[in-house]
């Protein structure tokens, strides 16, 4: 009978915390390394609000990763809680992995950033995401000055658009991880409820769908999630907005806006949960969402006192 080699046996798991400036790709980059959407995406800032768990798996590996809000100068209450939760996400992490826009190159947020890193005793590995908008001469002198300022374990030109570049990311995150059982069953992609997800889909839709400022100023919240008998599911979810202005503009002439949002929502959640859909939205004017505890704890952020 052929000995049993460690690799068959031993086991690895450990947290990677995914940190970086608003819209440098760390939704984009979760969602590649897990293999499936996590995390909402949008070509806008400040997307993710909450943090996101996200869990890959790579031979005996478990992979746990935190895929936190954007850390920037915040301004509002909201703007706060979103920077906390960033930084919360940072504790209990066995691997940061900083992600940094190489077309933004080495901002003022991403200095701040390794300010708050600088005297951690986890290890930071650097990602200079969307390297193909990028010269390689740019690349080359950009991954210096970053070096130059931090002590980084590792540094990876990736695109997470594409992939380019994820598999040796990858594999160095892999390394990392230390031995252990595995946290979460094989098969499972996430630790978040599946009504938050629902509702981060429709935000998601609701995001690329509104102009400007007014995907800020909204929130959804999963009211009900009914398992029918014939295995669909019956969704109803509530879009908070402030004024009676931006009703209007989620609702659209004629209903027209939010029946384009509920459809596009109401596919990529059949596809996400692999089963019908029955999706239902309201709007409801809420100007003290912003400021209200309970709206903070459906979004899974703790609310700040000032």
């Amino acid at each position: 009978m052929p000995e049993e080699t460690p690799t068959q046996t031993e086991t690895a798991c450990g947290y990677v915390a995914i940190v970086g400036a608003p819209n440098a790709g760390k939704s984009t980059l979760l969602n590649q390394l897990v293999g499936a959407k996590i995390s909402i995406v949008s070509s806008k800032v400040q997307t993710t609000r909450a943090r996101i768990t996200g869990i890959g798996m790579e031979g005996q590996t478990q992979l746990v990763y935190v895929d936190t809000p954007g850390i920037f100068a915040p301004k509002r209450r909201l703007d706060r809680a979103m920077v906390q939760a960033a930084w919360s996400g940072i504790d209990d992490a066995d691997v940061i992995l900083l992600v940094v826009d190489a077309a933004r190159g080495f901002d003022q947020e991403t200095r701040d950033i390794l300010k708050n890193l600088d005297g951690r005793k986890v290890p930071a590995v650097l990602a200079l995401n969307k390297v193909d908008k990028v010269a390689r001469e740019k690349l080359l002198g950009l991954t210096q000055a970053l070096n130059d300022a931090f002590p980084f374990a590792a540094t990876f030109m990736i695109a997470a658009s594409n992939g380019d570049g994820c598999k040796d990311l990858l594999r160095d995150l892999v390394a990392r991880m230390p031995k252990g059982p595995w946290l979460y069953p094989e098969d499972q992609l996430s630790d978040a409820p599946m009504r938050f997800l629902a509702a981060e889909i429709t935000r998601e839709k609701l995001f690329n769908a509104m102009r400007q400022e007014l995907p800020y100023a909204l929130t959804v919240e999963t009211e009900n999630w009914k398992d029918q008998k014939n295995g669909s599911a019956r969704i109803d979810q509530v879009i908070f907005v402030e004024r009676e202005g931006q009703k209007k503009i989620v609702i659209g002439e004629g209903g027209a806006m939010l029946k384009k949002v509920g459809a596009a929502a109401r596919q990529e959640m059949e596809k996400q949960f692999e089963r019908r859909v029955h999706l239902f939205l309201f709007v409801k004017v809420r100007g003290d969402w912003g400021d209200d505890p309970e709206r903070y704890e459906a979004m899974g952020l703790e609310f700040p006192k000032k």
